[in-house]
């Protein structure tokens, strides 16, 4: 007897989330926001699926959802740019060689969100992820004169743009932050988690993203009762994407990259809400970081 499409559909969204994450996040400019328009479009595949015809290939059809998702958020946004040129010259888009390849994926969020949305998403799909011109047109709609089009320029555009002098650096934290995200992370370090439950708020709101959702503080304190009993942790203030943010490094992992982070909102001198990405590691990549120098 074969697997349920439930099955089949949850096994290829776990394995290509962090795919999807990386697609949705250069599409829209950030990982925060990338975490959720790519939650809206696996809600919308899970929906969709049950009726859908045959799927001869699940992750271009997985990629099409996520591709729309993003379009529609950034319309919310207000940020779209024209959708379609009205060229369609068929112009070379062949394959790029590694050198170059890796130029293009390493290129920040920012740098991205210059592009036109066809250029963006045509060089995210396939100098990013790899995908075929067949595949970019699928999840594009396009035709592949206008896939190449939007290819070459967005190509071009990239390669102007990685001449130029790098963007501003983001301000720092505010002091009203840094001493509230100061005595968390003290307290959290020192594994004072009955000082950390005296910090969050009665109906306070907890996602540990990719994993579950908790309200109040009864089921919040277990959250901290699970964190007591691992040692893959410490916490560093810092900003994700210009945002108040805790950085999360593996100890065991001398001057490597944060692992992960953690987003707080508060309410008064009370945190409101947490939003935690361990169980997302995927969601640092491409970020844009920085520890806290105050």
């Amino acid at each position: 007897m074969s697997a349920s499409p439930v099955v089949d559909i949850s096994e290829h969204l776990s394995a290509l989330r962090p795919k999807l994450h990386r697609y949705c996040a250069r599409m829209v400019g950030s990982v925060i926001d990338g975490e959720d328009v790519l939650q809206d479009a696996l809600i919308k595949a899970v929906e969709a699926f049950a009726s859908a015809a045959p799927i001869q290939n699940v992750e271009a059809w997985l990629f099409r959802i996520a591709h729309n998702t993003a379009l529609d958020f950034l319309r919310r946004r207000n940020r779209q740019e024209a959708l379609r040129s009205p060229e369609e010259v068929d112009m070379m888009a062949g394959e790029l060689d590694d050198v170059t390849r890796r130029e293009i994926a390493a290129s920040s969020l920012r740098t991205f969100m210059r592009l036109p949305v066809a250029q963006r998403a045509s060089v995210i799909l396939m100098d990013v992820l790899g995908c075929s011109l067949q595949e970019v047109c699928g999840i594009m709609d396009f035709s592949l004169p206008a896939v190449k089009a939007a290819l070459h320029r967005g190509r071009t555009q990239l390669r102007e743009f990685a001449s130029e002098p790098d963007d501003a650096p983001r301000p720092g934290l505010s002091e009203a932050d840094r001493v509230r995200l100061n005595a968390y992370v003290g307290r959290f370090n020192a594994r004072d988690f009955d000082a950390i439950r005296a910090m969050i708020a009665d109906d306070i709101r907890l996602e540990l993203v990719n994993r579950t959702r908790l309200n109040g503080k009864a089921e919040v304190s277990r959250y901290f009762t699970n964190y007591s009993k691992v040692s893959d942790w410490h916490l560093v203030p810092g900003q994700v994407e210009g945002r108040p943010a805790i950085l999360v490094f593996d100890p065991n992992q001398a001057n490597a990259p944060p692992v992960s982070f953690m987003l707080l909102d508060w309410s008064a001198d009370k945190v409101a809400a947490i939003r935690d990405f361990r169980h997302a590691p995927y969601a640092i990549d491409g970020a844009e970081w920085a520890v806290d120098g105050g």
